[in-house]
């Protein structure tokens, strides 16, 4: 049976979590220098809140995009593959060999398959961190779930909670460009604070795609749907 992990770590984007806010810290001390606090948004000077409305922007102006995904795991292991992403609702995660795995969703529900072991678990898309993505209108100083903003010039950080994802509190942090916004990667700690994250690379905004890269088939193997 396919296991809880694998999904979270992709989902990230992508699940089952259960991290304090404050775990951000340490996670991006690399980055912010180690000393640098996020800051709630009900307490962003008016220069965080223009950047936060920057990455409000970039976001509302994508439909459809394609990138380059590195996944790496709390273990060290590497994964690579070709994201596809169309807003609203729709995404899909086509892994590499050797890797077994493929995420596909079609705006309300979440396939897993593992093509070595032959199964697969259905998600709906709202107990998943990818709602995040995926939503038609995003507006993160609206949003009550953004915990924390670290700025720095290079680089602008948001960390997101979710409280009914799978698996519980969940909470997703994503990474942006600070010259252009664009989203760089993004990391998910799971209920035993270990980090799964994904790097996109060559991102790259395209016409509309295929819709049939987000339609969820049924194959014949055993599948487990999730409440």
């Amino acid at each position: 049976m396919f296991r809880l992990r694998p999904l979270a770590g992709l989902l990230l984007l992508t699940a089952a979590l259960a991290a304090a806010p404050a775990a951000a810290d340490p996670l991006f001390g690399g980055l912010f220098g180690g000393k640098k606090k996020g800051v709630p948004v009900t307490q962003l000077d008016p220069a965080q809140r223009a950047t936060l409305q920057r990455v409000n922007a970039y976001f509302n102006s994508i439909q459809d995009i394609t990138a380059n995904f590195e996944q790496t795991g709390p273990d060290g292991s590497r994964s690579v593959g070709k994201l596809y992403l169309s807003r609203p609702g729709k995404i899909r995660f086509q892994y590499a060999p050797p890797s077994p795995l493929e995420i596909v969703a079609n705006g309300s529900s979440v396939i897993v398959k593992n093509r070595r072991l032959a199964t697969q678990e259905l998600w709906p898309l709202s107990q998943t961190p990818l709602r995040f993505l995926l939503e038609d209108k995003i507006d993160l100083l609206k949003d009550a779930n953004v915990k924390a903003v670290y700025q720095e010039p290079e680089m602008v950080s948001v960390v997101l909670e979710e409280k009914n994802a799978i698996g519980g509190t969940a909470q997703i942090q994503l990474l942006f460009s600070g010259q252009n916004y664009e989203l760089k990667q993004w990391t998910v700690t799971d209920a035993q604070g270990m980090d799964t994250s994904v790097t996109l690379t060559d991102t790259t905004r395209t016409a509309k795609l295929d819709p049939n890269l987000f339609k969820i088939v049924q194959p014949r193997w055993p599948t487990q749907a999730r409440p």
